[in-house]
């Protein structure tokens, strides 16, 4: 048995490890912030076609869809997230029989553990959803 090589077996062992479950841990860290953000526009845009529906009017109508859709992505710890909405198939049909909402919301996450020394957005992930939720042709115009 060598002496001069007694112990090298776990330093290389720690040393590759690490090199190899690094990255691998990021990676993972990075997949589920994108899940994370992928769920929260997914239940915001839902959450607000749902609450523009109930609504009486149009304008309250956005300003419920915009609120549902915060609570949303507060839940899920988003900020930041675009929320746009529009009546189809015309902006004058909202809130009629056999009409539609369609909600899209869309946020950008950086890439986890960036220094903000290098700038504002040094790289993200662009996530986004679409909902499209029926008036309902058996409903009283409002």
């Amino acid at each position: 048995m060598n002496r001069e090589s007694d112990g090298t077996a776990t330093i290389e062992f720690i040393w590759l490890s690490l090199l190899l479950l690094v990255p691998f841990v990021y990676v993972l860290v990075a997949v589920f912030d994108t899940q994370r953000a992928s769920y929260g526009v997914s239940t915001a845009s839902r959450a607000a076609a749902r609450a523009f529906l109930q609504a009486p009017d149009v304008a309250s109508g956005e300003r419920r869809a915009r609120l549902a859709a915060r609570v949303a992505l507060d839940d899920q710890g988003l900020t930041g997230a675009n929320v746009r909405i529009s009546c189809l198939p015309t902006p004058a049909d909202c809130l009629r029989p056999g009409s539609s909402v369609r909600i899209v919301v869309r946020t950008t996450r950086p890439l986890p553990l960036t220094p903000s020394a290098l700038g504002p957005q040094l790289g993200g992930i662009t996530v986004d959803s679409t909902h499209t939720e029926p008036y309902g042709s058996f409903r009283a115009e409002r």
